[in-house]
């Protein structure tokens, strides 16, 4: 979430077409859904009133249709197509399915509307044989007069199931008029590699709270330097919501999401980018929880609870490593947009999750997007400690990452929210002994926060302990109850990623690093478990 939120309501503007600020902040998400369908439907009785009678005076709101719902109800008319070949493919983003091993998702954009979309899939880059037909889902979101036009985006996606495990594939991506396989575009040919069918060590890389920036894209690049398995990204991903509570202005950017995806299709067109949501990936445009837009934009696994309503909240096994996606949007104290939209289902798959990966693998990682523990700018969220943090003491879990907070901050090793053994730079933790290590890792590319005053980064090089830090949670009154926390170990105000090595049998243990986008490492510590 962005940190610009101290401006009086009387002193936010509102946009032509969205939600008054001081309105917002008592809507849901289905509310203001609601609310913006409302208010679209009315503008474009105008627009046809005003046509017929030949005033045409309100330009800029459309209509729209497309899988995920969009604002308003009215069909739009029909759209003229490019020719094929001069709708060029970009965005390309993979996923994994319910089993890394075998299934792959393909994910991709075009700038028009195609026909008959599909991927080529081979063992080489020259042998691209089977040819599997690909779906569409596309968006509509209506203008704002003087401030944003009407937008199409139009989302291709391809399942590729019986894949083999431990295996090499090459695959592009086309259409009627565009096919991957001819000399010209022989040049957009990507490749992936399934999980292995058993543990073999492995590296994965996580941040939260990227959107578009230089800064983002050093990121991608030196975390691509790692030859990540897979990427976790902990919400607040485009930031095509710029404000993530409408709090300043419902301004909303679309558009963001073609950069951010063009952006980061450097690493994503090869490395599975698993997303979660956080607070400016709920988009009121789209549908009444706000999941519309992620909906059309992702392909995840399917085994979470809902995934229709709850696309952000999945799990899959890679090696010796149970991962497990969390909407914190459900639970939050601080912005309770969304707060209770799953009825406490999302909780009750968590609880049944974790009791399942703890007798399959050696680790547990979970992440999700509000901090549970931080001292920075949004402090902790009272509604994660209420609702998860009891989970994953019980349970063991082994890493908890999030983002929300743009900074890089560890804890030591907590259990029922008190310092179960100092973590030091360096130190091996024992989860079924210490306790739980949370990490905010929400250094991916936006501006930074900063902690506390007085309080100064501590991390590697440069490790400046202290007792104790003052702090503070939210409550459910959405008030700031002030902490005095000691367990805030490891602090870096800067652009960071997390770097996770994971080694099975007979070591067991993951080597937890946090790198600068320079590549300079400012944190590490082990996690083994029955030291």
């Amino acid at each position: 979430m962005t940190a610009s939120s101290r401006v009086s309501p009387a002193e936010r503007p509102v946009p032509d077409v969205g939600i008054p600020s001081a309105l917002a902040d008592s809507l849901s998400m289905a509310e203001q859904y609601e609310y913006l369908r409302t208010r679209l439907s009315r503008r474009r009785a105008l627009v046809a009133a005003s046509a017929f009678a030949g005033g045409g005076l309100l330009a800029g709101c459309g209509g729209g249709g497309g899988r995920a719902p969009s604002a308003g109800a009215t069909p739009r008319p029909a759209t003229g197509r490019v020719p094929g070949s001069a709708a060029v493919p970009f965005g390309r983003h993979l996923a994994f399915g319910a089993d890394p091993r075998t299934r792959m998702r393909i994910s991709w954009q075009v700038p028009s509307a195609v026909r008959k979309p599909f991927v080529r899939v081979g063992p080489t880059p020259w042998s691209l044989s089977r040819r599997i037909e690909a779906e569409v889902r596309d968006l509509h979101t209506p203008g704002v007069a003087g401030r944003r036009p009407a937008l199409d985006q139009y989302y291709l996606h391809a399942a590729l199931d019986g894949l083999r495990p431990g295996t090499t594939y090459y695959y592009g991506v086309g259409h009627e008029g565009y096919d991957p396989a001819d000399r010209e575009h022989r040049a957009g040919i990507a490749g992936f590699r399934t999980a292995p069918a058993r543990p073999e060590r492995f590296v994965f890389t996580a941040f939260g709270d990227q959107g578009v920036t230089p800064d983002a894209l050093a990121n991608d690049r030196a975390l691509l330097g790692r030859g990540p398995a897979f990427h976790l990204h902990a919400g607040d991903i485009a930031y095509a919501d710029g404000v993530g509570h409408g709090r300043e202005s419902d301004l909303y950017d679309p558009a963001a999401w073609d950069l951010f995806l063009g952006q980061t299709e450097t690493v994503a067109r090869s490395v599975p980018w698993m997303v979660t949501t956080g607070n400016h990936d709920m988009e009121a445009w789209y549908s009444p929880d706000g999941y519309g837009g992620q909906s059309a934009r992702w392909s995840l696994p399917d085994n979470g609870f809902d995934p229709r309503r709850a696309p952000g909240v999945y799990s899959f096994v890679y090696g010796n490593v149970g991962v497990v996606a969390l909407d914190a949007n459900d639970v939050s104290y601080e912005i309770p947009a969304n707060k209770g939209y799953t009825q406490g289902r999302q909780t009750a798959w968590l609880e049944r999750r974790l009791r399942e990966l703890r007798g399959q693998v050696d680790f547990v990682v979970v992440f999700f997007h509000h901090c549970a523990y931080s001292t920075a700018t949004h402090a902790s969220d009272g509604g994660v400690r209420d609702a998860w943090v009891p989970l994953f003491d019980r349970y063991r879990v082994d890493l908890v990452i999030n983002g929300h907070n743009h900074v890089y901050e560890r804890t030591d090793a907590l259990r029922g929210g008190a310092v179960g053994r100092r973590v030091p730079v360096g130190a091996t933790t024992d989860p079924t002994r210490d306790g739980v290590v949370y990490v905010t890792a929400g250094g991916a590319g936006k501006s930074l926060y900063r902690f506390p005053a007085g309080v100064r980064d501590s991390h590697e090089g440069k490790v400046r302990d202290r007792e104790s830090v003052e702090t503070f949670h939210w409550t459910a009154s959405r008030k700031r109850r002030p902490d005095t926390v000691e367990w805030s170990r490891v602090r870096y105000t800067g652009y960071s990623f997390l770097s996770v090595e994971a080694e099975p049998a007979p070591a067991s243990r993951l080597t937890v690093s946090a790198l600068t986008q320079s590549g300079e490492r400012i944190d590490h510590f082990v996690v083994r478990r029955g030291t």
